[in-house]
């Protein structure tokens, strides 16, 4: 894997009209199937938006995009207001990125794992041991930091992620259905990390979703049916489009699916 160039650091608080996130117009296809299609959505800087679909709605499709993991052929994907084809390293460098499958190596220790991201981002053994131990402690796991990770349990697992995502310092972290696996406990855990990082640090959050429960209000929504953006807005906003009385209510009538829980 080569290492993602480094770039100057964007200023610590963009402006809030710049958002963290701002796809437009963009479809993909595989082969005759279309994965996502004339898909538009914002993630505004220093806010939590959850991206709200059944399995298969096209949120990983998105992901994938945003990461260059595929590539967009139409239209834009903007991070920063840096777009993702035209300059790539710029807008990688302030993303970070938490996969639905674990990326962890099991037989290294929580810190190798999070020193070796470092160095794909160009950032020195020094800068990158302080920086791993930052992140960890503020994860709550610092004391892990020489345990493997195959030690730790699924939900310590997450939060290193999250911490190894935030080792470079970006201003907007994708989720894809970080809690799938968890018990009741660990989702309510990781969900309180990463909302602090909203409320505390002004990162952009974009976390994808089949659960209702994780979003609350004053959190965005997107709905995503069948690669289609149905709705956009406040959680009170999607209720009100369609006259709901719930945001699982909401759902249902968007998607036409059994909403209320986990979908």
């Amino acid at each position: 894997m080569t290492a993602v160039p480094t770039t100057p650091p964007l200023d610590a608080s963009p402006p809030a009209r710049v958002p963290a996130l701002a796809v437009s117009g963009v479809t993909h296809r595989f082969g005759d199937r279309k994965a996502l299609d004339d898909v538009t959505l914002r993630v505004p800087a220093g806010s939590f938006t959850a991206l709200l679909g059944p399995n298969g709605a096209g949120k990983t499709t998105l992901f994938s995009l945003v990461t260059r993991l595929y590539d967009n052929r139409s239209g834009s994907i903007e991070v920063l207001g840096r777009d993702v084809r035209l300059q790539a390293a710029a807008a990688l460098s302030q993303l970070g990125v938490v996969f639905q499958a674990r990326t962890l190596d099991l037989e290294l220790s929580v810190l190798q794992n999070l020193l070796y991201h470092a160095t794909l981002h160009g950032i020195g053994f020094a800068k990158g041991r302080q920086r791993a131990m930052e992140v960890l402690a503020r994860a709550g796991l610092a004391d892990r930091a020489r345990d493997k990770v195959r030690t730790l349990s699924g939900g310590q697992m997450r939060r290193v992620e999250i911490a190894r995502a935030l080792i470079h310092r970006p201003r907007l972290l994708l989720l894809d259905e970080p809690t799938v696996g968890l018990d009741i406990a660990s989702r309510a855990a990781l969900l309180e990390q990463v909302r602090s990082l909203v409320s505390d640090d002004g990162i952009g959050v974009l976390w994808a979703t089949h659960i209702i429960e994780e979003i609350m209000p004053g959190d965005r929504v997107v709905v995503l049916h069948r690669g289609k953006v149905r709705a956009e807005g406040t959680f009170d906003e999607v209720s009100a489009m369609v006259e709901a009385s719930s945001l699982s209510a909401a759902f249902l009538a968007l998607v036409g699916e059994q909403a209320g829980g986990a979908i």
